[in-house]
């Protein structure tokens, strides 16, 4: 994904974390119950109160601003742990799990092609009128779901996070010829204050998802305490991983996407590059724009076009 380029953007994003200590406080509330468990019950928060009252003014400010500074440690660290464990989940595995990469990537295959071949034997039914409405249902429920893989296998990630993902930057190179990765820092700087709201509220988003993902991992050892901690944390990963991640992910990749199909033509302009007069000429425009980005360019076309009128 585009990761290396929100790393750098990031830092509004980042900056965030010291302040979302709504997930830290959650968490540490849930430890602390998990330790009142198995040291007592209630009686003991009593005791933890009490000790408080006795302490000195300056002894009760200095237990809170530890407190407080604990809950906003714990969330800046997970808060940095989120573009690593981002891309682990995207499928980007390292060097002692690359056995896997293969084989996640043939379950991938195999899915995409059951999907592919149902789709395809609906496809002339829903087109001509003689579905049902199941029929019908289900092919939207299939070209749905169609979206959340790359048009091409070679692109397919070990993951579905990854692929919804990767699926959105494969969409305007299949459409214009344009790489997201290679284009986007350009683009960035062209996007309208609103579009760039929109995109850092949906990053933070999925960011946030993965947060929830760490934390509750986390959370699983305070099983050290109490068993009901390990189905906690079980509950955690597992719908965070099968619904709110995919759903941020797709969010993200479509505003990705719209923002490209929206202000691609800015991108033309402000480098001077001769705007494609039809589909097919911007897929091939695009790519020598990507190219160019990218390596720069040493022949003589395409001209540039005039600079616009102040």
């Amino acid at each position: 994904m585009i990761g290396k380029f929100w790393e750098s953007v990031g830092g509004k994003i980042a900056d965030r974390w010291a302040g979302a200590a709504g997930p830290a406080l959650v968490f540490w509330a849930g430890g602390l119950l998990a330790w009142l468990l198995a040291h007592g019950g209630w009686h003991r928060l009593s005791d933890l109160g009490t000790w408080l009252q006795r302490q000195s003014a300056a002894g009760q400010i200095a237990a809170l601003l530890a407190l407080l500074l604990g809950v906003a440690t714990s969330s800046v660290v997970v808060g940095w742990a989120v573009e690593g464990t981002l891309r682990l989940i995207e499928g980007y595995l390292p060097r002692p799990a690359a056995f896997l990469r293969p084989l996640l990537l043939r379950w991938t295959r195999r899915s995409a092609g059951r999907v592919l071949t149902e789709l395809q034997e609906l496809a002339e039914d829903v087109a001509e009128g003689r579905a049902t409405p199941e029929q019908r249902a289900r092919f939207q429920d299939l070209d749905r779901r169609r979206r959340d893989w790359p048009s091409r296998p070679d692109r397919y990630m070990p993951t579905r996070v990854g692929n919804i993902l990767r699926a959105g930057e494969s969409r305007p190179v299949d459409k214009y010829g344009l790489d997201p990765v290679a284009v986007w820092p350009h683009m960035w700087l062209l996007l309208p204050d609103q579009a760039r709201a929109d995109l850092i509220a949906a990053r933070t988003a999925l960011d946030g998802a993965v947060a929830g993902f760490l934390w509750g991992l986390l959370f699983s050892a305070f099983t050290v305490w109490t068993p009901w901690a390990l189905p906690v944390s079980l509950v955690v990963i597992t719908s965070t991983c099968l619904f709110l991640l995919p759903a941020r992910a797709r969010t993200f990749a479509d505003l990705v996407e719209a923002a490209i199909d929206l202000y691609r033509t800015d991108l033309y302009e402000q480098l001077r590059w001769p705007l494609p007069t039809d589909p097919a000429a911007e897929r091939v425009s695009g790519r020598l724009l990507t190219r160019y980005l990218v390596r720069g360019l040493d022949t003589p076309a395409p001209p540039f076009t005039p600079p616009s009128t102040p």
